[in-house]
């Protein structure tokens, strides 16, 4: 296809080099220098570390080998191919999701910079060790409580919140002067006191010597140990007498005595000679809580929440009124195919979404990793009522957008047109802020022998958000269903990418060109269209097919309404193949296939903010102005991108960037006057780390969601991202207008506002805004969220704000998530008492087969925990066995015993409570004490229930049932030690 409207696109490098003096704080993103260590390098090494654990951990537990050393040069794919555990050496590995979940931790832990530039707390400043210690324990319980509930995208965003806070500690207080080489573990517990801290009144600092700061901290406060940092503002040179400074040009207190700084945010800071010492305590810190949590959600939801998956979810929404029985039954059949044919493999879904509709209601959606529980709904689902009216698709779409993860292939089974049209812009926007698509399942749609009939405009809605989307709207009669379901399966597939994708309208013939690569094995051709349309396809041979051939020399393929698959023979050739449409009407191809090799991106703009850098841009590039994406190219550590594009097919207008390697894999990639448009990503590049390959492999990718243009920018920030249930929280926005991308201060105008959450809760917000003149271009309002007293912890609620100019049917927006959680005020860890030991091994190791020992222990979370969830055996390989009494003081109280051979000398077992508080129980065979025989306290009913669990295995605890006293005797021993303990 020839294309035209070419612009290049030139960035002097300087104009990135000039944020990096800005920096208060680890540098968030990126650093220049060569040396110095950023957030996201610490985020990343610690999170790829610590899964790679985990993953050792489940393959020796399950008897596999693990073949990968842990160390500071992993990278995510050898992480990824490490912890896939297959049994087909054919498949393709996908890292995509694992990249994605990794990108929005650090992009979440670099927005701290942004957001909380100059509040203390988010960065241990001024001594408010209190107050930061208690977001990173708030922020952890939220954590926890998000993944037991399978939240895993709004738990991803708290954590990268938290691990910034962290990981400031190690930068901006005088822990490393102390000469502390282990993190400070009381920052990630709430049970412990953080002690040693300098008082108000004792001074901590003198003044530098000229610019060498390196001994400013008075050695009285090191040879005390006390605990500081400095002080920051950029505002007032104020700051209590004698403190010590942050530092930095920015930092007006440190230029007044005490002069000079302490940070080692950077190797140039002005402790910059411990910024290696500091980025590594960071580094071990990170993973501490990694490991905290990880050992309170458990190893299968921990590898989750980093998003170690091949597949992505399985979703569906589906519209259950009368004449929609035989699409349930079809959507049954298939994702029971799915899940039966991929449980237990690399393809096995991520997680499994199921949103039913209606008039006049939607919901409830179900979000499960559990194969089964879907099952379970699914086969629950019955068509009814309905009748003629409209329903309510896109409202079940929008909770499904929210709650599947990133770059997710929903599908929508109806028949009927959708009753909350208005909604078509918040899905949009929703459809770009989380690069899902969206599949329409339509059936009988355009029969003139039913009622529940869509006009050509109802059906144009469900078209044009399948395009936005990349995905498609397929029309079928309800008899061809089963022909049309196998794109679903298709869509299940692991390493999925898109080669190649156009939507003509209006229609007319055109000639397309689609590169193949080495890398790619099953490449399948979508082409939409009226019955009339035709098609040539061209092997980069000169061998052709046409519409007519079923099945041919380049591939079979097959028709069901607007729909024809062409699937590529599986020695379909390398190199640029044609195909020819012939059709006047609308129609759109999609050309995909299997590789590892694809990429991700982020919008992200460069903000000179105190800590400036590139931040994460939510809505829409400005028309006019520059765009900067951060490129990430996924299944190769060796690749080397040639061309990012923007391409629009309305003019056709293609953008081109210029790109700037970060290292690795990921690039900065910049587009100069981008006009107004629609646009998608395309990449170009080539690969050369197969061995097996003399010269690299060029591919072609391109990314499936639309990229519009605004002249509008709306902003809107929360001074706190987490809601408890029953509190409203006030989200102020902004709405400028902008020329050539950036604010024309003369601007005026009034702005249609709309707020909709996904989970229906209470919100108020101004239907309209208006920039008044001499407002500077800008006007502003406020929107409340409201959340229910009677949701739980660890629930979120997505937020979109859009603003529209409605004269120009311009819009842009800013969508928000926010983690609903109660204050916890359970933060004790269960408590572990040994109440005795075997003495049976013998002291010959070579008869230890034959010998067994056993580990008897109470454990409680206390009369005021929230009780025991879980109990794991983290080092050990025996048997378990629980039994729950209660004690004399009304406490629950967990009895274990653990058994194993002599061979195996110690265990060590994780006790987890409701909260997500995390004890240690510890036993090792040795010379013990026998407990007397007792008997409970007077006037005390003891309840037992026992419970066996093998090591490996976590043990999920019940409230005790009422059941009567075992007479075993290792429980009749543990039950006289009550008392005792007591």
């Amino acid at each position: 296809m020839i294309m035209s409207n070419k612009w290049k696109v030139l960035l002097p490098v300087s104009v990135v080099l000039t944020l990096t003096g800005l920096t208060q704080s680890f540098q968030p993103l990126f650093v220049f220098d060569g040396n110095s260590k950023t957030h996201r390098d610490i985020t990343k090494r610690a999170v790829l570390q610590k899964t790679a654990e985990v993953c050792k951990n489940m393959a020796v537990a399950d008897g596999r080998d693990f073949v990968l050393t842990i160390d500071d040069s992993l990278t995510v794919e050898q992480v990824q191919a490490a912890c896939s555990f297959s049994d087909s050496s054919t498949s393709r590995l996908s890292s995509v999701l694992f990249y994605i979940s990794i990108a929005e931790i650090y992009l979440s832990n670099a927005n701290v910079d942004l957001v909380s530039a100059l509040s203390d707390e988010h960065h241990f400043d001024g001594e408010t060790f209190q107050k930061g210690r208690d977001l990173i324990t708030q922020g952890v319980s939220s954590v926890k409580a998000s993944v037991k509930l399978e939240n895993f995208i709004t738990a991803r965003w708290t954590l990268g919140r938290i691990c910034h806070t962290l990981q400031d500690f190690y930068s901006h207080s005088n822990w490393v002067e102390l000469g502390n080489t282990f993190p400070y573990n009381a920052l990630i517990k709430p049970d412990q006191t953080i002690v040693n801290v300098a008082g108000i009144d004792i001074s901590t600092c003198r003044n530098c010597r000229g610019d060498n700061c390196d001994d400013n901290i008075l050695p009285d406060v090191l040879e005390r140990g006390l605990l500081t940092s400095g002080y920051f503002s950029a505002i007032s040179s104020d700051k209590p007498d004698g403190k010590c400074s942050h530092g930095g040009f920015l930092d007006r207190t440190s230029k007044r005595d005490p002069i000079g700084g302490i940070n080692k945010d950077t190797i140039e800071s002005s402790h910059g000679s411990l910024h290696q010492e500091a980025a590594n305590l960071a580094l071990k810190a990170t993973m501490e809580l990694l490991e905290d949590i990880r050992t309170a959600v458990g190893d299968k939801d921990f590898t989750r929440l980093m998003g170690l998956s091949q597949s992505s979810a399985l979703c569906f929404v589906i519209d259950t009124t009368g004449s929609m029985s035989d699409d349930i039954a079809e959507a049954k059949r298939i994702s029971f195919d799915i899940i039966d044919s991929k449980r237990g493999t690399q393809e096995e879904p991520l997680a499994y979404i199921l949103v039913p509709f209606n008039d006049p209601g939607f919901g409830p959606l179900l979000s499960t990793t559990d194969a089964d529980k879907f099952k379970e709904s699914i086969n629950r689902l019955t068509a009814r009522g309905g009748g003629d009216n409209p329903e309510l698709c896109l409202s079940g779409l929008q909770l499904a957008l929210t709650a599947a993860p990133p770059s997710s292939e929903i599908f929508v089974f109806t028949d009927a047109p959708a009753k909350d049209a208005f909604l078509e812009s918040t899905i949009i926007a929703l459809i770009e802020s989380t690069k899902s698509e969206v599949t329409f399942m339509l059936t009988d749609v355009l029969s003139s022998r039913r009622k529940r009939t869509l006009n050509q405009a109802d059906a144009d809605l469900y078209r044009n958000i399948s395009r936005a989307s990349g995905g498609q709207a397929i029309e079928v009669s309800k008899a061809d269903l089963a022909l049309v379901t196998s794109v679903i399966r298709d869509s299940s597939s692991s390493a999925l990418v898109t080669i190649f994708q156009i939507v003509i309208q209006p229609g007319k013939p055109d000639n397309f060109t689609f590169t193949v690569d080495n890398s790619l094995q099953n490449v399948t051709i979508y082409i939409t269209g009226t019955l009339s349309l035709s098609y040539n396809l061209t092997s980069p041979t000169g061998v052709s097919q046409n519409s007519s051939d079923s099945s041919g020399p380049l591939a079979s393929s097959n028709l069901a309404g607007n729909l024809r698959r062409l699937a590529l023979n599986n020695d379909s050739e390398s190199g640029v193949w044609k195909i020819n449409v012939n059709s006047n009407d609308p129609y759109s191809v999609k050309v995909t296939g299997q590789s590892s090799i694809n990429f991700i991106y982020n919008l992200v703009e460069a903000r000179e903010v105190i800590h400036g850098d590139f931040f994460l841009k939510e809505g829409r590039p400005l028309t006019g102005g520059n765009a900067t994406l951060l490129v990430t190219v996924t299944g190769s550590d060796s690749v080397m991108i040639t061309e990012v594009t923007l391409y629009d097919s309305s003019g056709p207008t293609e953008v081109t960037g210029t790109s700037e390697s970060l290292g690795g894999s990921n690039f900065l990639v910049t587009f100069n006057e981008i006009p107004a448009g629609v646009f998608v990503v395309r990449l170009e590049g080539e690969e050369s780390n197969s061995s097996t390959r003399a010269t690299p492999t060029r591919f072609l990718r391109q990314a499936p969601t639309q990229l519009r243009t605004s002249s509008i920018s709306i902003t809107a920030q929360a001074n706190s991202t987490s809601i408890e249930p029953g509190s409203t929280v006030s989200v102020p926005f902004n709405v400028i207008k902008t020329t050539g991308g950036v604010v024309n201060e003369n601007a005026t105008g009034t702005f249609a506002v709309r707020a909709t959450n996904d989970r229906s809760f209470t919100s108020t917000s101004p239907s309209s805004v208006t920039i008044e003149t001499d407002s500077g271009g800008k006007a502003n309002g406020t929107v409340t969220l409201t959340v229910p007293d009677s949701v739980a912890s660890g629930n979120d609620v997505t937020l979109t704000i859009e603003a529209e100019d409605v004269a120009s049917s311009d819009i842009n927006y800013v969508v928000l998530r926010f983690s609903v959680a109660a204050v916890v005020t359970d933060v004790r860890s269960p408590v572990c008492q040994e109440v005795s030991t075997s003495p049976n091994c013998s002291s010959s190791s070579s008869l230890c087969d034959s010998s067994q020992w056993e580990f008897v222990a109470n454990v409680t979370d206390g009369v005021n925990g929230t009780g025991i969830d879980r109990i794991i055996v983290s080092e050990g390989n025996g048997t378990l066995n629980t039994t729950q009494v209660v004690g004399p003081g009304g406490e629950n109280i967990t009895v274990i015993s653990y058994q194993a051979s002599c061979c195996a000398d110690r265990v060590e077992l994780s006790v987890v409570d409701n909260v997500g508080n995390v004890g240690v129980c510890v036993g090792q065979v040795r010379q013990s004490t026998t407990v007397a025989p007792t008997t409970p306290t007077n006037g005390t009913t003891t309840n037992v229930t026992t419970t066996n669990v093998t090591s490996g295995q976590s043990l999920t605890t019940t409230p005790n049932g009422g059941h009567t006293l075992s007479t075993t005797l290792w429980v009749w021993a543990t039950i006289v030690a009550l008392p005792l303990w007591k």
